[in-house]
């Protein structure tokens, strides 16, 4: 059952275009010259209910406009959208009350106060009975492990500690859907690593449906199945991260560990060698070459270990933006 349903949304702005020179900003000042910026184009697709879908894309490329869009804080200029049978930017109480919108970028919580006081806010806006905003601010608190930290001003947390206090605000009305914008973003790798583990343990438990959009390609790997790639405002690719690595990697990377040192020199002159470490050698060779290239090594070399492996994600996904942008600019040149 489809939860989250798209269909040719599109949103644009008006950007003032200020040209240099004391002469240009006078002119400016009587005649101001604007240029469209098209934020979402026309894009579809839908997501089902206990789904946990990455939302990627280069910056500019329309994920944050797509999610407060979904969440109701912008109204598109043509298309359709329902989230569990809403429509987002008639904003009903009802449908404010099933989902949560956290953004990396932005705080919900009062700076000076120590989260506690932000929790029971949000408590009386969603109007949560006293005994199940207890029950679910202790677990979350648990999940994450900050109950030492409640009583403590926001502005002297982390910023880890800050993110997880953002998380539980967020989830204390127990929301169906839950937006996720760059949860991670500027933490470090532990924090990182705590943040994934608390939202796959999260929404295993509650079957939420989580849109996620980061730059960390570790979120998106230990995260989500699915990714949907949005380029230049539109939909660009669509499918499971398995997919995205079949179609737009083209070769793979194998590491050998050689047994002698003699064999590792020879396999030096390889084409494409990208680490030397002996006795290990690591190399890029294409996809369809992969068992002809091994068949020729292993049957001269003595080789004591092989792996074979998709290259990092990173990589790939930034090759699928490349791409997106040659083709969108293709389009445009015809």
């Amino acid at each position: 059952m489809a939860i989250i349903e798209i269909k040719n949304l599109s949103k644009s702005y008006k950007v003032y275009q200020k040209n240099e020179g004391l002469a240009a900003s006078i002119k400016g000042l009587f005649h101001r010259e604007y240029r469209k910026v098209h934020a979402v184009r026309d894009i579809n697709f839908s997501v089902e209910e206990g789904e946990f879908v990455a939302f990627l894309g280069p910056n500019g490329a329309g994920k944050t406009t797509t999610l407060k869009l979904l969440s109701g804080v912008i109204n598109p200029d043509t298309g359709e959208a329902t989230v569990m049978g809403h429509v987002p930017w008639e904003r009903h109480n009802e449908y404010r009350r099933k989902f949560a919108l956290v953004m990396g970028q932005k705080n919900q919580l009062w700076w000076d106060l120590p989260a506690m006081e932000s929790f029971r806010l949000n408590q009386h806006i969603y109007k949560v009975p006293k005994a199940e905003f207890d029950k679910t601010r202790d677990e979350l608190c648990e999940m994450l492990d900050v109950q030492r930290l409640l009583s403590q001003p926001v502005r002297e947390l982390s910023l880890g500690e800050r993110m997880k206090m953002e998380l539980i605000a967020a989830l204390l009305h127990q929301p169906d859907v839950l937006f996720l914008d760059e949860p991670t973003i500027g933490l470090d790798v532990i924090a990182q690593h705590k943040i994934q583990t608390f939202l796959k343990d999260y929404q295993k438990e509650r079957n939420n449906t989580i849109i996620l959009t980061s730059h960390y390609m570790k979120d998106i790997e230990a995260l989500c199945n699915r990714v949907v790639i949005i380029a230049n405002g539109s939909i660009y690719h669509d499918g499971s991260l398995e997919q995205i690595v079949d179609k737009f990697s083209g070769q793979k990377v194998v590491t050998l560990q050689m047994s002698d040192i003699r064999s590792l020199n020879s396999l030096k002159r390889l084409p494409n060698v990208l680490e030397v470490e002996a006795p290990r050698i690591k190399f890029r060779v294409d996809r369809d070459e992969v068992g002809r290239v091994l068949s020729e090594i292993l049957s001269s070399h003595r080789v004591d270990d092989v792996v074979v492996e998709d290259p990092p994600l990173e990589e790939v996904i930034s090759n699928v933006f490349s791409e997106a942008q040659k083709a969108q600019e293709a389009e445009m040149a015809k």
